[in-house]
Order: structure tokens, then C-alpha cells, then sequence
């Protein structure tokens, strides 16, 4: 079984350069028996990032998995505060570069229409949408979707591959958010490893809706696996949650571009 991580980054990861910080994370995946990752957003981040630092961060990521083409995907980072400029960077990273997904942090909620091109866009490519979600009990960031915005969006776009981030923080209620919509899938990303969320997920959505994640350098391989390991599940379900249903997922869009894996 390859275990493939849907949820990495660069930031938090020791190195002074791109190349330095990816060949550390994949020395600490190794060490977990992690075969591939997922890689979005560069060594700094801001909350609205513009057209620069949008296609600066882009190419941090970009020049990071330039050498690891059979261990690491990459996700292109966008905002819907800059759409044009976002459909741009998709079309380079996505249609004509080598990544295989969008990713979208907390400049605007999804629920807002502006986001509708960028969205439509990415689904034209066949390429997966990553949404960062949350709950939070002293409210959220002004521009940060709750697992209610990634509903409302997936309603609006049912064709589209949506992953509703970190199964929205406050995983009981992010779970049931998007339990009625079938294009949306949820990432264990990220909070402590507290018991029951591998469980409810599966339950709630099923066994092909639910991917492991880690959020490193955020959070360690381990703590985030242990989501998976630990769950009172089937062997095979945790298969597909470990990397079946991601690879499923990007079956369409690798299928297009000529990748195989």
C-alpha cells in the first residue's frame, strides 16, 4: 500500500531554500513510509496574498518539486480577491505546468460568487480544489471559509473536485456540512490526533469521501497518521483513506496530462 499525503507545505520545514526545505519533508515522509505529496503554498504566507506574492509563492512550490517528480505533486495557490490574476497562475501551473490542484486559504469565503471562474476553471482542467475550512469558537478570520461555505460551493459547481480542508476544524459539524454533497471530499488534517473523526467521517460520508492528510511542517507525519491507524476501521477502508481515494481522485487530471504512477 502507498500511503499518499494530500496536505503539505513548505513553511515550517528547516531549509533556507525551496530544494533545501523538499528534500527535508521527504526525508521525514520516508521515515513514515509516506510515497507521495501534496505541496501548496511557499515559505511565507500572507492572509491576501497579491498577484506577486501569489506567483512568488507558486514558484517556490514549483521549484521545489522540480526534482521530485515521482514523490511530490504540487497544488497551485490562488485567491478569489484576484481572479483574473489567479486564472492566470492556473493556467500556467495547471494547463501548462506540472501541478494538479488549486488551493485556496482565507482571503475571501468561498461561498461568495467572485470565486465562481476560478472554480470553473480548475474543473475545466479536471484539477483538484483544496478549501481550507474551519470552525472556530472566537470566530473566524474575515475572510476564512467554514465547511457551510465549502457546501454552498459545492452546490453552486457539483461537477467539481472540492476538498473541504482540515474536515472543517470542528470536525462533527464540518462532517455533517457537506454530508449532502457527493463531489466533496474531507482531509484529517491538522488538530490533534483526538479519536473518532477517521470513524464519523467514514460513516457519515463513506469510505471513498474521507483522505489522510498531515499539514506538515505544521504537524508531524506521525500525529496525523495516527488519525488513520488508530481508527476502529477496516484495513482496506484505511487503504483508501491512506492514499486509494486521493489517487482516485487525481486519476483524471494525471490521466490527461500523460502521468502515470
Amino acid at each position: 500500500m502507498e500511503i499518499w499525503d494530500l496536505h503539505c507545505h513548505l513553511s515550517g520545514v528547516p531549509g533556507r531554500t525551496p530544494d533545501e526545505r523538499m528534500a527535508r519533508l521527504v526525508a521525514f515522509a520516508d521515515r513514515m513510509g509516506i510515497a507521495r505529496l501534496c505541496v501548496f503554498m511557499g515559505m511565507e504566507w500572507s492572509y491576501d496574498p497579491g498577484p506577486d506574492d501569489l506567483r512568488r509563492q507558486n514558484d517556490e512550490v514549483l521549484q521545489a518539486i522540480s526534482h521530485w517528480s515521482d514523490r511530490a505533486f504540487g497544488f497551485a495557490y490562488v485567491s478569489p480577491n484576484h481572479v483574473e490574476e489567479s486564472l492566470r497562475e492556473i493556467d500556467r501551473c495547471v494547463r501548462d505546468g506540472p501541478m494538479v490542484g488549486i488551493k485556496l486559504w482565507v482571503a475571501r469565503r468561498c461561498s461568495d460568487p467572485v470565486i465562481d471562474p476560478i472554480i470553473q476553471r480548475a474543473a475545466e482542467l479536471k484539477a483538484l480544489i483544496f478549501q481550507h475550512s474551519w470552525i472556530k469558537v472566537g470566530g473566524n478570520l474575515p475572510g476564512e471559509s467554514t465547511p457551510m461555505d465549502v457546501a454552498e460551493l459545492a452546490g453552486r459547481h457539483p461537477g467539481a473536485i472540492l476538498v473541504c480542508g482540515h474536515s472543517g476544524g470542528d470536525w462533527e459539524q464540518g462532517i455533517r456540512a457537506v454530508r449532502a454533497f457527493p463531489n466533496v471530499s474531507v482531509d484529517l488534517a491538522g488538530g490533534d490526533p483526538t479519536a473518532g473523526i477517521a470513524e464519523m467521517a467514514v460513516r457519515e460520508l463513506g469510505e471513498d469521501r474521507v483522505l489522510y492528510g498531515s499539514d506538515a511542517g505544521g504537524r508531524s507525519f506521525a500525529s496525523q497518521l495516527a488519525k488513520v491507524r488508530g481508527a476502529e476501521l477496516p484495513e482496506g477502508v484505511k487503504r483508501k483513506i491512506l492514499g486509494g481515494n486521493l489517487r482516485r481522485l487525481l486519476a483524471p487530471i494525471l490521466e490527461a496530462k500523460g502521468v502515470r504512477v
